[in-house]
């Protein structure tokens, strides 16, 4: 199966292919273009010559579409959820839920595209602005490039092609290495749903080369970006006054207060931990328990934890399956091991098999431990003792990340500490800090990013705001 270069609405043969390979099996899936230098020319000069359509296409025209193609995608579920499956080694199930979250984020953007709108500003609330009448009104910026990740290949990259159609732009979309044939498959959708010729382009390929070639075309006004904190900061010092919205990961924590009914939460702070082995920006990947429910809480995580199944992808059953990439495996094991030399105890997991990482749950580990202070994108977490809530506050705003956090408590001020104290985002009460729905405001602070997703949220960030004012006489 070989698969081409999208542009300008037809697909493009490319100068070199390269091929695509299972992290599940190491089973060849696909040849993929690997656009060059002149291909990435040639999509943004097509995104440059649909421009002007999408900003005159009326709203009701753009939500049209984006509403086809969220029915499309709810038309092909399977077909969708197997690709996610075999490309990203995501587990069926856990497929499938993105899937469905991918149709509600195009259809909150089809509902996005028929509000985008500005207000009345009332100039006579300063002295000089008598006998005039001045508004706002929003214009698209016209190319927006979506650089995406690989642990979400449809839902992410909807987050960014989504808001950035609603609100009239064109897109030059740049998929993982590992996960483009969901995105190529989104091309055709969106051809099928009507979209211009143009309007929407996908580039396969090296990120570098493609990267850096749309961060600093002039013609590319805005940037959306999704991965790894170097990458995004290097992304910043290259776009110069460009819009740039960055979402960089985290090592997002929970915080366990005393008194909190467990068997109510355990099974949703397991899942937080593991789900898609534990790739995800918002994985629970630290836990600061009281010491009051410590042993307790450690044990029924365990016997929760253990409780998983491991294995295939494509197997219904399988709650965890293999990490994108090989240097990901020996790179879990590496931090396992370091956490284990500065006293950590593993209390399950802590092996491979082949390219899965079994769910791993560290006891008491060092705070300079790289599993406690990096992004370990892996199915690990830990579990430390707190004497505390403000040790346990302070443990979690120790981080240079700061995309979301949980807290489970039954003490409103507790609650209330913690929202304004925790230096984050996102603050989650009373549930884990992976939770998120499609239109909430998503973003962090410190090296988790700038801007906010979120289908508002984002198209707002794909418009340039003018203000327009009349002199009555």
């Amino acid at each position: 199966m070989r698969k081409h270069l999208y542009i300008k609405g037809s697909w493009v043969e490319a100068a070199e292919y390269r091929p695509l390979y299972s992290p599940y099996n190491g089973m060849n899936i696909a040849e993929v273009a690997y656009a060059n230098e002149a291909e990435v020319e040639q999509a943004i000069a097509a995104a440059e010559l649909a421009s002007p359509l999408m900003a005159r296409m009326p709203a009701h025209e753009r939500a049209s579409i984006l509403g086809k193609v969220a029915a499309l995608i709810s038309e092909r579920a399977d077909e969708c959820a197997h690709l996610i499956a075999l490309e990203a080694a995501k587990p069926l199930k856990a497929a499938r839920a993105e899937v469905d979250r991918t149709a509600m984020t195009y259809q909150l953007a089809a509902e996005e595209a028929r509000r985008i709108h500005g207000e009345t500003i009332p100039l006579d609330a300063a002295p000089g602005g008598e006998g005039r009448i001045a508004y706002t009104i929003r214009q698209p910026l016209g190319i927006v490039a979506a650089i995406t990740p690989f642990n979400f290949p449809m839902n992410l990259v909807a987050h960014k092609v989504g808001p950035a159609l609603a609100a009239g732009n064109t897109v030059v979309l740049k998929p993982a290495g590992q996960t483009p044939l969901s995105s190529l498959l989104l091309a055709e959708l969106f051809e099928e749903a009507g979209l211009p010729a143009g309007a929407l382009n996908v580039v396969t390929g090296s990120g570098s080369i493609i990267g850096d070639i749309l961060v600093q075309d002039a013609r590319v006004k805005a940037v959306s970006f999704t991965g790894s904190p170097e990458v995004g900061i290097g992304i910043r010092r290259k776009a110069g006054l460009k819009k740039v919205t960055l979402e960089l990961g985290s090592n997002s924590a929970l915080i366990v207060d005393q008194g909190v009914q467990l068997d109510k939460m355990i099974s949703r702070a397991v899942t937080g931990a593991f789900s898609n082995s534990g790739q995800v920006c918002i994985s629970l990947q630290r836990i600061y328990v009281h010491e009051l429910l410590f042993n307790e809480f450690v044990e029924k995580f365990v016997a929760c934890t253990e409780a998983l199944h491991v294995g295939d992808p494509l197997d219904p059953y399988t709650d965890v399956s293999a990490l994108i990439a090989r240097k990901d495996v020996e790179r879990s094991l590496e931090w396992i091991a370091e956490a284990k030399r500065l006293g950590a105890e593993v209390a399950t997991g802590g092996v491979s098999q082949d390219n899965v990482v079994h769910p791993t749950v560290l006891l008491n580990v060092d705070a300079s431990a790289q599993i406690s202070c990096s992004e370990a994108f892996a199915p690990i977490v830990l579990i430390n003792r707190v004497s505390s809530m403000e040790a346990a506050i302070q443990a979690v705003n120790d981080s240079r990340y700061g995309l979301q956090a949980g807290i489970y408590t039954n003490d409103i001020g507790t609650a209330l500490a913690a929202a304004e104290r925790l230096e984050v985002g996102g603050v989650m009460i009373n549930d884990i800090p992976t939770f998120r729905v499609d239109h909430m405001p998503y973003g962090g602070v410190k090296d988790s990013g700038i801007g906010r997703e979120g289908v508002k949220y984002a198209t707002e960030e794909f418009t340039e705001l003018k203000l327009i004012c009349f002199k009555k006489e």
